[in-house]
């Protein structure tokens, strides 16, 4: 844990939070044993890492600071943020870099392709920073990232982790038309501390923009995700799981939120093993076909084995329809 903000790794004299430079410390409360991890050291580590360099890519794993990263990249599984590494939002909780975005790279969804044939990958989660400087949002970029991994790699199934788009007409319908295999979008947290934790954002927006997935096409499937220890109530965490149920949503994961400094909001709270599977035996009562609930859950970890689970949850569920 750092008390300065860090800086950008493209221009090293820019702050990389400047939003939230002049906030004062927040208490850091000390880890418990159970969200711990090892640093990445792996020889698999090291190779995933060369091939995100040489391609000139960002991922999420690294500028959101997951704890996973070391198991993951281990595995060459990675999740590719698109549109460049700096946000026009300032969430509280996000550790992504703050400011007025550079210039779409047009080879970006080549490159990414690339990197998904060369890394083998038989699933990949692709990711973005907020544009909402970009007319779309966007949802053009999402389109040829998709495109391009289609034509490189046919065999690879496809999820991405999207912006909620607002105020931005026809996007979504964009990015859906380009037919991902799983169309994610977090909420994040529960309504209520949306104007502090998420203030760019609006939560019945995105409960409607995952309802809106489903409308235009059924057959895709849905996940969305939220962080625990912000302060939220325990049954507000169960209006969120049926406001996502009523949205049709398929797949929900929920993990403890990690403080990345001292400026960002604090850990209210360290939940506990215990109440992350209670959280998960009501949600599968609910009727999600997927759930993923831990410390360490994050949206896109163990994402390539949660897609086949998840396609099998549904295979089952039509037998049993039928």
């Amino acid at each position: 844990m750092v008390t300065i903000l860090d800086r950008t790794t493209l221009d090293p004299k820019r702050v990389r939070h400047p939003e939230k430079a002049h906030r004062p410390d927040t208490e850091v409360l000390r880890k418990p044993e159970w969200i711990r991890v090892r640093a990445p050291v792996s020889k698999g580590y090291q190779e995933t890492r060369e091939i995100v360099k040489s391609n000139r890519l960002v991922t999420v794993c690294e500028e959101a600071g997951c704890p996973n990263i070391g198991e993951c990249w281990d595995k060459k599984h990675a999740t590719f943020m698109i549109m460049g590494e700096i946000c026009t939002r300032a969430c509280a909780f996000c550790n992504v870099s703050t400011g007025k975005p550079n210039a779409l790279d047009m080879a970006e969804p080549e490159n990414v392709a690339k990197a998904v044939k060369q890394m083998g990958l038989s699933h990949v989660v692709i990711t973005s920073v907020d544009r909402d400087d970009l007319a779309d949002g966007g949802a053009e970029h999402f389109e040829k990232v998709i495109w391009a991994i289609r034509a490189a790699s046919p065999l690879t199934t496809i999820e991405i982790l999207t912006p909620d788009f607002l105020r931005k007409p026809g996007a979504l319908e964009r990015v859906v038309a380009a037919k991902p295999d799983v169309f994610n979008h977090n909420l994040e947290t529960v309504p209520s501390n949306y104007l502090t934790v998420r203030p760019g954002a609006r939560y019945f927006h995105s409960i409607r923009l995952l309802q809106r997935v489903k409308e235009l096409d059924p057959t895709m499937f849905t996940k969305s995700g939220i962080m625990v220890g912000l302060g939220e109530e325990r049954n507000e965490v169960l209006q969120l799981m049926d406001d996502l149920r009523t949205a049709e949503v398929d797949f929900i994961t929920i993990g403890q939120y990690l403080q990345p400094t001292r400026k960002h909001h604090k850990v209210v709270k360290f939940v506990t093993p215990d109440e992350f599977a209670s959280y998960e035996t009501v949600a599968y009562t609910k009727g999600f076909l997927m759930v993923a609930s831990s410390p360490l859950t994050r949206s896109s970890h163990h994402a390539g084995d949660d897609f086949a689970q998840l396609k099998q949850a549904r295979e089952r569920k039509l037998l049993l329809a039928s």
